[in-house]
């Protein structure tokens, strides 16, 4: 690893032009994770994956880790689903597909690898899991009919004993923030559940034997919990530091 790590910080994409207030809050979710990515001494390389494939993996061929953050639904194509499921968002297929081989890249080459709401169902989906496609409209997992800042929601997730979770975040129950409607059915090969939520829904998972860590909910929202990004990317550093140049 370079004397100053290279950290990828993938999006699904920069333009939103259809719904100005969700693209404005994402963009600042990323910008977070960004800025507290700068003070732990990560030179982050920021990318949007409907760019394709094919550039995604030449962008991230020579970073030290990545980190794949919130947005849109899967389209239901890649995990064997149907599209027309309640509350459904718009689908960015191309980026999907870019995002999912970015995992495969990651696992091959022993990258550490973080998913943060969206990369979580991200990393489930590439390594053939499935979801939850709507938590119901009595979901305490995000607040509906409100205004876009006002999504995220308060609960509390139980980390599995021996997680990597729980060595981060303690044992629990921890609170965080998170603003999602879908949730991880069957699991993806090699992967193991690392928290679930007090109505049982997985919250964390990450990979058996590779260093892939994902989380459902957001630690980088203001309200989110002081420490608890730090932590993520400070064992984000830590497994990339111990990958073989």
């Amino acid at each position: 690893m370079s004397l100053q790590p290279t950290l990828a910080v993938v999006e699904a994409t920069r333009f939103r032009g259809h719904d100005p207030a969700y693209h404005d809050y994402v963009q600042l979710l990323v910008g977070n994770v960004i800025a507290a990515a700068n003070e732990d001494g990560w030179s982050v390389r920021r990318l949007a994956a409907d760019a394709g494939t094919d550039p995604l993996l030449d962008a991230t061929a020579d970073v030290d880790a990545v980190v794949i953050v919130g947005g849109e639904d899967i389209h239901p194509s890649f995990y064997g689903a149907q599209t027309g499921y309640a509350n459904e968002s718009r689908h960015l297929p191309e980026a999907d597909a870019a995002q999912i081989a970015l995992v495969h890249s990651a696992l091959e080459r022993r990258v550490p690898l973080l998913g943060i709401c969206r990369g979580l169902q991200i990393v489930n989906v590439a390594l053939g899991g499935t979801l939850v496609q709507d938590l119901g409209e009595q979901c305490v997992h995000v607040n509906r009919g409100v205004p876009i800042p006002q999504v995220l929601t308060t609960h509390t997730v139980l980390p599995e004993a021996g997680s990597r979770v729980a060595e981060l975040l303690g044992s629990g129950p921890v609170p965080v923030r998170s603003a999602h409607h879908q949730a991880v059915d069957a699991l993806g090969a090699g992967l193991v559940v690392s928290a679930r939520s007090h109505d049982g829904h997985v919250e964390a998972i990450e990979h058996a034997e590779a260093p892939v860590l994902a989380v459902q909910w957001h630690p980088e929202d203001v309200a989110a919990p002081a420490g608890q990004l730090s932590a993520l990317l400070g064992a984000l550093a830590a497994l990339a530091a111990r990958v073989p140049a």
